[in-house]
């Protein structure tokens, strides 16, 4: 499989953060924003990865990625040469994707789960599509997942009376069928072509999974106290981390050395 991090649009939400900067290449904590979305693909196991980035931004990614060799990952570019959608973005993927099915990040998203299990049961089916969904405060400002006993049924973006609080994440796996799918959507009110759209498609043919991130997952981009929290709650998932793994460094020093376990 390969994976797709989408990471164009303006970031007009955290202006003027994003005045002169792609806000995918934005701090959160300690590392870029983009930094995160790759990270999540590559624990996974994917190392072909493409980037799609907004005119006028590519040259920040090639400047801070390079190619990915950092990473341990192979990094392509493509270019979205204006604003058309989440699904007008996916579309320029196709070459890349070269048949294959895809994981697909939303470069602005930021996931606590380690996805593999997901990512091999998906490659593992025949055809089909999955979105992630986590329950969260304020659905209303995301697509809401809509279930009828225990089945999901529609996913209506942005209700202003949303039918239950679980939000589709911006982390979605699709067959090497999405590209001919996205060429018969239409342009919403908004003049885009939906993401909630193809996933729909998919459901309507009882094609579409659906996972629970279990987790935390942050949109850096829906505000700019959002980013500030996003941050913060990193900052604490990682100095967790690294108090755990240094707590089982000293356990197995310790018990080696005959001292005891703490």
């Amino acid at each position: 499989m390969k994976g797709i991090i989408l990471a164009g649009g303006t970031g007009s939400r955290l202006f003027p953060l994003t005045k002169v900067a792609n806000k995918h290449l934005l701090p959160v904590y300690d590392k870029p924003m983009i930094y995160y979305p790759i990270l999540t693909l590559k624990k996974a196991g994917i190392k072909d990865i493409l980037i799609v980035s907004g005119k006028g931004h590519v040259g920040g990614f090639l400047e801070l990625l390079g190619s990915g060799k950092d990473f341990a990952v192979n990094l392509s570019y493509e270019i979205q040469e204006e604003a058309g959608g989440i699904a007008q973005a996916l579309s320029l993927a196709e070459n890349f994707a070269s048949g294959e099915k895809i994981v697909v990040i939303l470069g602005d998203n930021i996931f606590e789960d380690d996805i593999s299990e997901y990512v091999s049961e998906f490659e593992s089916e025949e055809d089909g599509s999955a979105i992630f969904l986590k329950e969260v405060a304020n659905p209303s400002s995301y697509g809401v997942a809509e279930f009828k006993n225990e089945k999901l049924i529609g996913i209506i973006e942005k209700p202003l009376n949303p039918p239950s609080s679980l939000a589709v994440t911006g982390l979605y796996m699709y067959d090497n069928n999405v590209f001919d799918v996205i060429r018969t959507l239409k342009p919403s009110t908004r003049g885009e072509l939906e993401v909630t759209d193809l996933n729909n498609y998919y459901l309507k043919k009882g094609m579409l999974d659906h996972y629970m991130v279990k987790g935390f997952w942050g949109d850096c981009g829906e505000s700019v106290d959002t980013l500030l929290a996003v941050a913060q709650t990193v900052k604490n998932l990682q100095t967790r981390e690294t108090q755990k793994i240094t707590k089982q460094h000293v356990v197995q020093k310790n018990t080696h050395s005959g001292v005891g376990r703490i």
